[in-house]
């Protein structure tokens, strides 16, 4: 009888094995957000938060209390606003997310190989399936709920400081704008985990990551005004010479999250603004504007739409390269 109960449980465990390739995957995404939100890395990021949304809170504060009751939009301001030297809190977030992401991906599965315990975990009933999307998934939590509490911050310092609450409209771009921000580090979250599954080492995944970072953050602007130049130049000086380069510079530079990412932020968190794609060296700077007019949300969203899209679609097709790199890899105990 106890045999026939021992085969009873093994017949069970491999059926529940073999029924679902998700099995244990909502134990992964809680064990690594334990993980995340425990250890000392989240405490450094912690410190780093908070400078930065007092920082820019500060500088913005500054700008505007001059516009307090005359501006339906003013909480936008804390976002844009910034008092040299110190640069605004959009573009703090163009440093610092990316940061953050990486620093919780890069080491997500080349880290289980060091520590000689990803074939362990593989041996329970955990499929491949469900261990690489539970880190993705909790990494992606992870970062929602630091971004969650930045955006929070801001606004409450906001409140403090300028002791006025935010307008509707005003709010709804601001929640936009956090879920833009999301995706945006959703991308280098697949990309580092992309590098974790190739790179065995956690700090050759890091500076890989860190590379492509910087690639797009200094130099692919100025690559892609050289490419522009290249295919289409402007020979005799003719607008129509000049628009083409210029329409082909944009489309080239549209290849870097951070500057999808820079034209989303120029049309949500700046209502005047009806048009994107022009400044590319400065893609933050409120760009088709028409000073005394606002843009509906939902059409400074067609606007940015594409560029909306262009975001998830790169998270979705780094993850989607990370999970056939790893169904291929051979991991033995």
């Amino acid at each position: 009888m106890a045999a026939k109960a021992k085969v009873q449980t093994l017949d069970s465990g491999r059926r529940v094995r073999e029924g679902s390739p998700w099995t244990g995957l909502w134990a992964v995404v809680f064990k690594e957000m334990a993980d995340f939100l425990t250890g000392a890395r989240m405490r450094i990021l912690e410190v780093l938060i908070l400078l930065t949304a007092v920082g820019a809170v500060y500088s913005a504060m500054s700008q505007i209390r001059e516009t307090i009751g005359r501006d339906p939009f003013l909480f936008l301001k804390l976002f844009t606003l910034s008092k040299p030297p110190i640069p605004s809190f959009v573009e703090f977030l163009g440093i610092l997310v990316p940061l953050i992401a990486i620093s919780l991906t890069f080491d997500a599965i080349n880290g289980e190989f060091n520590r000689r315990t990803l074939s362990r975990v593989l041996s329970q009933p955990i499929y491949r399936d469900a261990l690489l999307f539970g880190k993705f998934l909790a990494a992606f939590f992870t970062l929602t709920l630091v971004l969650t509490v930045i955006w929070l911050l801001i606004i409450g310092l906001g409140l403090v400081g300028l002791g006025v609450p935010p307008s509707g409209p005003g709010m709804a771009r601001l929640l936009v704008f956090l879920v833009a921000t999301i995706f945006y580090g959703g991308v280098w979250l697949a990309l580092a985990m992309v590098f974790s599954i190739t790179f065995r080492q956690p700090a050759t995944a890091a500076m890989a990551s860190l590379a492509v970072w910087l690639f797009f953050l200094i130099f692919w602007n100025i690559l892609a005004g050289l490419i522009a130049s290249a295919i289409v130049p402007v020979r005799l000086g003719l607008p129509q010479e000049i628009l083409a380069q210029a329409k082909l510079q944009i489309a080239l530079a549209r290849f870097s999250p951070t500057f999808l990412y820079g034209e989303i932020m120029a049309a949500i968190l700046n209502p005047a603004v009806r048009s994107v794609g022009l400044g590319l060296l400065l893609p933050l700077l409120p760009q088709g504007a028409i000073p005394g007019t606002a843009l509906p949300l939902s059409q400074s969203l067609l606007l940015v739409w594409p560029q909306f899209t262009g975001l998830i679609a790169a998270t979705i097709l780094l993850f989607a390269l990370g999970y056939i790199l790893f169904q291929r890899q051979e991991i033995r105990a």
